[in-house]
C-alpha cells in the first residue's frame, strides 16, 4: 500500500465525518493518537472534548441546546490498564467492560453494530493500542452497514504488529459528504506520522473543513515507559 499524506486526505474532503488515526512516531518512540469529530447539525456541533480519568468524553458546550444525546455524548477514549481505547461512539465502553473480562477486541464488537442513524447508518469505528515492555502493536475495527442495507452487518478488523515507525493508519466514518452519507470503504489509510505531538495536531486540525470541525484529540504515548501527553482542542471556547 502506498503512504499517503495526512494533510492531503483530510483536505480532500469536507466531510470525513469522525476519524481515529493510531501509529508510531518515525524515531520509534511513541505510539500516536488522534481523534477527530465533526458535525453538520447545531446538535452535532454542539460538543467539546473534555480530560475524564485517562480518557476523554463529549460534552455539549451549551447545554440548554442539547436535543438528543444519544449518539453525540459518550467517552471516546478510555484506558485499560495497558491498553487504550478510542472509538466513536459509546462502544468504547462495550471495549472497555468485555475486555476486562478477557474478551478480545474483535469479541467485545461481536456484540455491537453499526449506529441506528437511518439513512446514514453510520458506521462504528474503533482502535485499541496495547503497550507492554516496550512493546507496542495496535488494531483497528469497522462495523457498518452492508452498502446502506440496515439487514446485515459488515465487520472487519485490522491488526498491526510491530508498527514500522513513521508510519500510521486512518479510518474514518464516511467517504466524504453526501445525503445519505457513504460508509467509509477499504482497509485504513496508509499515512505519516511527525515526532512533534503538537504538529500532528496542527497537520490533523488545519486540514480538517473550518465549517464542520467540532474537536481533536491528541495523544503520544512513550512506548518504554507508558507515560503520556495529551492536546485536546475544541472549536467552541
Amino acid at each position: 500500500m502506498k503512504m499517503k499524506s495526512l494533510a492531503a486526505e483530510l483536505s480532500s474532503t469536507t466531510y470525513p465525518g469522525r476519524g481515529i488515526v493510531i501509529g508510531k512516531t518515525p524515531d520509534g518512540k511513541h505510539a500516536a493518537i488522534a481523534y477527530f469529530i465533526m458535525g453538520r447539525s447545531e446538535n452535532s456541533r454542539n460538543r467539546i472534548f473534555v480530560e475524564e480519568g485517562e480518557g476523554i468524553r463529549t460534552e455539549a458546550f451549551d447545554p440548554s441546546k442539547l436535543e438528543d444525546p444519544s449518539l453525540i455524548i459518550y467517552a471516546p477514549v478510555r484506558v485499560l490498564g495497558n491498553k487504550t481505547i478510542v472509538t466513536n461512539g459509546d462502544q468504547t465502553d462495550t471495549v472497555y467492560e468485555l475486555m476486562n473480562k478477557q474478551y478480545t477486541f474483535e469479541q467485545a464488537l461481536r456484540t455491537r453494530e453499526f449506529e441506528p442513524d437511518a439513512p446514514n447508518y453510520t458506521p462504528r469505528i474503533s482502535g485499541v493500542l496495547n503497550i507492554e515492555g516496550g512493546n507496542y502493536n495496535y488494531a483497528m475495527s469497522i462495523l457498518k452497514s452492508n452498502n446502506g442495507n440496515p439487514d446485515a452487518c459488515n465487520r472487519y478488523t485490522f491488526a498491526y504488529e510491530n508498527p514500522v515507525a513513521g508510519e500510521g493508519h486512518f479510518i474514518h466514518t464516511y467517504m466524504g459528504d453526501g445525503n445519505p452519507l457513504p460508509s467509509f470503504e477499504g482497509e485504513p489509510t496508509l499515512i505519516d506520522i511527525p515526532n512533534d505531538m503538537n504538529e500532528f495536531a496542527d497537520i490533523v486540525w488545519n486540514n480538517l473543513n473550518e465549517d464542520n470541525k467540532v474537536s481533536l484529540f491528541i495523544r503520544y504515548i512513550d512506548i518504554e515507559t507508558g507515560k503520556y501527553e495529551t492536546k485536546i482542542i475544541n472549536k467552541n471556547k
